[in-house]
């Protein structure tokens, strides 16, 4: 079932996008508040995996790989989710924006690199980035396609 490009979920709250604009014009506080609230969440559940999962000064560094990768995923799935099923107008902000884009983290990603690099062990940080670059990329795609074909079986078994 295809609906009209102006109700399609774009996958951050951007002010170019009609959808976007009508909730954040509207309630700009209510978006803003699901956005820190998320994001507070996604965070300290970041920084609780990276205080599980230390890594020596030359070491992969697991957690933050498993973090955006596993972050990726959950994107995907909910992408495939609110495109399917669309929920309230704070969904998307609070989970996409908010919990995943606090729960991801580009920053930890690139000074883990610089650590690596500075620990002496140059081919483990371009490891790193190939792997977190690529499982990122792979991760949101299964999580959205194999949600979107889960959602549509659910629907057909539904009929």
């Amino acid at each position: 079932m295809s609906r009209p490009p102006e109700s399609r979920v774009d996958p951050d709250v951007d002010l170019r996008v009609p959808a976007d604009r009508g909730e954040l014009t509207a309630h700009p506080a209510a978006v803003l508040a699901v956005i820190a609230a998320g994001g507070v969440l996604g965070a300290l559940a970041r920084a609780g995996v990276q205080a599980a999962v230390p890594h020596p000064p030359t070491g992969l560094p697991w957690a933050t790989l498993g973090v955006n990768v596993t972050g990726c995923l959950l994107i995907g799935v909910l992408m495939a989710v609110l495109t399917a099923r669309p929920a309230g107008p704070l969904a998307r902000p609070f989970l996409g924006v908010g919990v995943l884009g606090g729960f991801t983290t580009f920053s930890a990603y690139a000074v883990d690199a610089q650590r690596l690099v500075t620990a002496g062990a140059a081919g483990t940080a371009l490891a790193y980035l190939a792997l977190t670059v690529l499982g990122a990329l792979v991760a949101v795609a299964v999580g959205d396609a194999v949600t979107a074909r889960m959602l549509a079986a659910r629907d057909g078994a539904a009929r």
